[in-house]
């Protein structure tokens, strides 16, 4: 079980990645081109933030199946342990937080521009975080 899920949480951070920066790309090209708010748009949203909420469930499931989550945790003297078991997971939940966050926001707001600025803010905040604290090493 504990391959599957390390090879499925490296797949699928391929596709949620993309969902996220497509998102993150559409929201500044609505934002700068002063276009409508449509449903596609929300829909877009809303791909990238079930793919990122997908990516933090089976990360979770994997933190606590594998044998260098728990047992890694206070490493903190080697940076390759201090990357995949506290700052990875730390730092990608703060992402998924402002992700959400994101989200959440822009329900509230009427006006086109403020949702794409939302978006753009807190999805690209969120993709900056996660992007600095992917194990780069492990991926290629």
């Amino acid at each position: 079980m504990y391959n599957f899920l390390q090879k499925f949480h490296s797949g699928w951070a391929y596709l949620a990645l993309l969902l996220l920066l497509v998102a993150v790309v559409n929201a500044i090209i609505g934002f700068t081109s002063k276009k409508e708010f449509t449903a596609k748009d929300r829909k877009i949203a809303l791909f990238a933030l079930i793919g990122i909420h997908t990516q933090l469930l089976v990360g979770l499931i994997l933190y606590f199946v594998s044998p260098l989550g728990k047992a890694a945790f206070g490493q903190m003297s080697n940076a390759e342990l201090r990357l995949t078991s506290l700052e990875h997971p730390l730092i990608n939940l703060i992402a998924i937080v402002l992700i959400t966050i994101g989200w959440s926001k822009h329900k509230k707001l009427i006006n086109s521009e403020a949702k794409f600025k939302t978006f753009a803010i807190f999805y690209g905040l969120g993709l900056l975080l996660i992007l600095s604290r992917i194990p780069w090493n492990l991926w290629f």
